[in-house]
């Protein structure tokens, strides 16, 4: 019988031990940051565990019963072996290395103390939004919200050809050559294969192919120049989250991701729907491959109006709830892995779920009536409200605009549940352009967009490249397609931001801008970055960096405290800093609320 899919409890605090701070000249990093309000992200939100939703901000409520009892008939039939995960090597070096010394050190470096980087801010609950703390020009604005991160080249491109015609040219994503990307994705040899060859390839219950998946994942946000249809479908595969890797789907989510999301990922919704109906990866997932007349299981039919659809306050009955999952009876799993459609095994008798009626009486008509129903789901207003809202959230803010909501749906229900024309409308909205500064960062955006900013580049590397960012993502709450619930990592500030995830955040940005990990990445140094020319003086260096990371250049405030950090005015010579600090400055403007800002 496979796990139950449980909800993820969250305490009060998380509990961090605040500890005095270390000097380094007048400042420690901690001082740095809250004198400078660089430190401001982690104090705008109330304390929660790392990577964990807040009780608070929970958006499902614990009462709801995720996994129905199963028959012992059925315990029998599904009675499988624990799967054993593949070893993954443990990433050297640490995510927290020796912070006094550096394997480039010499003799004649001056004698100075490096700044504590493992102290977080004390962390206060506030009712306010973060301030506007983004730049507001409105190519990086684009680029933030629809890629996993901006780069100088991407930047410069967009600048050059118009916003317009770059979303267009991302909309069309056939059309852009991503050769260089492919090229790295070889290395992972089940991606885009089919359970039977999968396994054929691996041994049974291995986790090697969901590896695979997942760090190809890593990889094309990283490198793919299909930037927006990447972020949909990351989107889509959260919308229609499957767990991975579990033991369950070791053979069939890698062929969901290829068959299923990145086939319709910029389609109609209404193909993407019969499609992940029809998904041994999703039947298994949410035990509908075991539902049948005679033992009935409510998890997929429930999910199906809960989550992939209409949306929990669409008006539904648990009436309608049962007879949701009676529609799909007889939806399941082949022995090779393939979607089957055992008709002895379907409720036959009539059904009504909100506006949808049907007689049901053909014994051999299951599979249209179902069609059917599915096809009713996706053109159902509620549905439109549901995805616009998702996407209005996902792209604008925390809280989208009801005017912008409304016409996304129209346009999703205009055009036949194409996503295409809503993102069009989406992105030419007055509400986007106005949204400056309104989202912050996940932890996949902001780790994915760091090594991106720097210049990250792919490396020769085996099947075990990225594990490292796999690892990093993980321990900041968010690797991605591992959300256990079936409703999907959350999109909202306060689902994200704690004392302790802060820290791992200020840790991954050095661990990034120092190299630490070097499986399938080459990063550039710190001065590579800057072109190969730092700037002459301390304070032309502190805008050379911000504009680079940010886009434009720190408040007079943030500027003063990184010069008394160094120590330095202004026009000091930027030599020893450029030597021995580079690293650090790097850091300190990741490490602002300026970058957390999205």
């Amino acid at each position: 019988m496979p796990p139950t899919i449980p909800r993820q409890a969250s305490p009060a605090t998380d509990g961090a031990t605040e500890h005095a701070p270390t000097s380094t000249g007048r400042y420690g990093r901690r001082q740095l940051l809250a004198a400078a309000g660089l430190g401001a992200a982690a104090a705008t939100v109330t304390t929660a565990p790392l990577g964990a939703l807040s009780a608070s901000a929970a958006p499902r409520t614990a009462s709801k019963t995720r996994k129905a009892v199963r028959t012992p008939a059925a315990r029998a039939k599904r009675a499988t072996p624990t799967p054993t995960p593949t070893p993954t090597p443990t990433p050297a070096p640490s995510m927290r290395p020796s912070l006094t010394t550096t394997p480039q050190l010499t003799a004649a470096r001056p004698v100075v103390k490096r700044p504590v980087l493992l102290q977080a801010p004390t962390v206060v609950a506030a009712s306010s939004p973060l301030p506007n703390l983004a730049s507001t020009d409105p190519v990086w604005h684009l680029l933030r919200r629809a890629t996993f991160g901006p780069t100088p080249q991407l930047v410069a491109d967009v600048r050059a050809m118009g916003t317009a015609a770059w979303i267009e040219q991302q909309l069309a994503p056939a059309a852009i050559n991503d050769s260089a990307c492919d090229a790295y994705l070889t290395r992972y040899p089940t991606l885009g294969k089919t359970t039977p060859q999968i396994r054929s390839m691996i041994a049974q219950y291995s986790w090697d192919a969901m590896t695979d998946l997942v760090r190809g994942t890593v990889a094309r946000a990283l490198w793919s120049k299909r930037q927006l249809f990447e972020v949909m479908v990351e989107f889509w595969s959260n919308h229609f989250n499957i767990a991975t890797p579990t033991g369950e789907v070791w053979d069939l989510k890698p062929v969901d991701d290829w068959k299923v999301i990145r086939a319709n990922a910029l389609g109609r919704f209404a193909d993407l729907l019969q499609a992940s109906a029809k998904s041994p990866a999703m039947l298994r997932f949410l035990d509908n491959d075991d539902s049948s007349v005679d033992t009935l299981n409510e998890n997929y039919g429930r999910e199906l109006l809960e989550l992939h659809t209409v949306g929990i306050d669409a008006g539904y009955t648990h009436a309608m709830v049962i007879d949701s999952a009676r529609l799909v009876t007889g939806y399941t799993i082949g022995r090779h892995g393939e979607f089957a459609y055992y008709n002895d095994w379907r409720y036959v008798g009539p059904v009504t779920v909100l506006g949808f009626t049907h007689p049901n009486s053909d014994d051999f008509d299951g599979l249209h009536v179902a069609e059917k129903y599915l096809d009713y789901l996706a053109h159902h207003p509620a549905t439109a409200h549901h995805i616009a809202t998702k996407l209005a959230t996902r792209f604008v803010s925390d809280d989208p605009p009801a005017t912008l909501v409304d016409a996304l749906a129209a346009a999703y229900l205009t055009n036949d549940t194409a996503i295409v024309p809503v993102l069009r409308a989406l992105f030419a909205s007055a509400e986007f352009a106005a949204s400056i500064g309104q989202k912050t960062r996940r932890p996949v955006e902001d780790v994915i967009g760091t090594a991106r900013m720097l210049g990250t580049a792919p490396a020769a590397g085996d099947r075990g490249s990225l594990g490292s960012l796999q690892w990093v993502l993980g321990g900041l709450g968010q690797a991605p397609l591992a959300w256990v619930p079936p409703d999907g990592y959350p999109d909202t500030t306060s689902a994200w931001m704690s004392t302790a995830g802060t820290l791992g955040r200020w840790n991954a940005h050095l661990g990034l801008v120092q190299n630490w990990w070097k499986d399938g990445l080459s990063t550039p140094t710190p001065a590579a970055a800057l072109g190969g020319t730092p700037a002459a003086t301390c304070g032309a260096l502190v805008d050379q960096i911000s504009l680079r990371v940010l886009g434009f250049r720190l408040s007079a405030a943030q500027r003063a405290a990184i010069l008394a950090f160094l120590p330095a005015t202004e026009t000091t010579s930027s030599t020893d800093a450029v030597s021995w600090r580079l690293d650090l400055l790097f850091a300190l403007v990741l490490d602002s609320p300026n970058w957390i800002a999205r």
